[in-house]
């Protein structure tokens, strides 16, 4: 491992490598602890989260999920309880996937919100975004949905005063992969430091189906490439990823690309900037 993969992996908290089963396990009750403390500490009872049809989405939702059950469970206190909401923008173009994801989770409670009306009406209150060339508005418009979906994430969870939960995990974070005060916006992340490949394995064990935890990852926020492939964004496999923060060799390419983008992408890790 590089002194610079070594930082890299501490910054981000990065969880080893499972050595079996047991070890999985354990991260899993481990994660489902701090979603039960998190909110005894927040004196609050209600969990919300939209659910993407992915495989972060599904395995945040369906430890949010068991954590309210336990809660429940361990205080006699019926008023636990997590809301799973699906957030299209028009029609997904993937929705039995969502669908297998909702089924997966197991909510109590499921809400829809489709987005695309307050995204198009934003957009056309905007001269600079009508200025743009189609591949640039499209962009733009991308990030706008992330950050919409994340308003109607927050106005959910005030109006039943609770908190929202964020999919960001070590690969992600590695990559900036998220738009910033978008999906980069919550109140607890339970995927913290795990790699793409043990969210997978959580996945797995908690009982997803094949086609949930093995799902090629997309973001899925640009119409001009529906579906497009988040390893096709990166320039480099979720493996390879994985790889460098579990301080193993990767290839000289990747290892670049991963460090510049890394630094590259170090203002969406870190408060705003503020004087000193």
């Amino acid at each position: 491992m590089s002194n610079r993969q070594a930082e890299i992996a501490a910054a981000l908290n990065v969880i080893p490598k499972f050595a079996d089963e047991a070890a999985l396990v354990a991260e899993v009750e481990r994660r489902k602890a701090f979603i039960k403390q998190t909110l005894r500490n927040a004196g609050l009872k209600v969990l919300v989260l939209g659910i993407s049809g992915g495989v972060d989405s599904s395995t945040a939702g369906r430890l949010a999920q068991l954590a309210v059950e336990e809660l429940r469970e361990e205080t006699g206190d019926s008023a636990y309880r997590f809301i799973a909401v699906r957030l299209p923008y028009g029609q997904q173009h993937d929705e039995d996937d969502a669908a297998a994801a909702m089924k997966f989770v197991k909510a109590d409670e499921e809400v829809t919100v489709n987005i695309a009306e307050a995204v198009k009406g934003l957009d056309a209150e905007l001269d600079a975004v009508s200025k743009l060339t189609d591949a640039r508005r499209d962009f733009v418009r991308g990030n706008t949905k992330a950050r919409m979906r994340m308003v109607a994430q927050y106005a959910i969870a005030n109006a039943n005063d609770g908190l929202v939960i964020g999919t960001d995990h070590a690969a992600e974070a590695v990559m900036g992969f998220f738009t910033k005060f978008g999906d980069g916006a919550c109140d607890l992340t339970p995927l913290e430091g795990l790699v793409k490949g043990q969210v997978r394995e959580i996945a797995k064990y908690l009982g997803a189906a094949e086609k949930l935890y093995l799902k090629v990852p997309t973001a899925d926020l640009e119409e001009l490439t529906p579906g497009k492939p988040d390893e096709d964004a990166h320039g480099v496999s979720y493996k390879e990823i994985d790889a460098f923060l579990q301080g193993e060799t990767v290839r000289d390419e990747a290892y670049e690309i991963i460090v510049r983008t890394y630094d590259k992408t170090a203002h969406k890790r870190r408060q705003p900037y503020a004087p000193e």
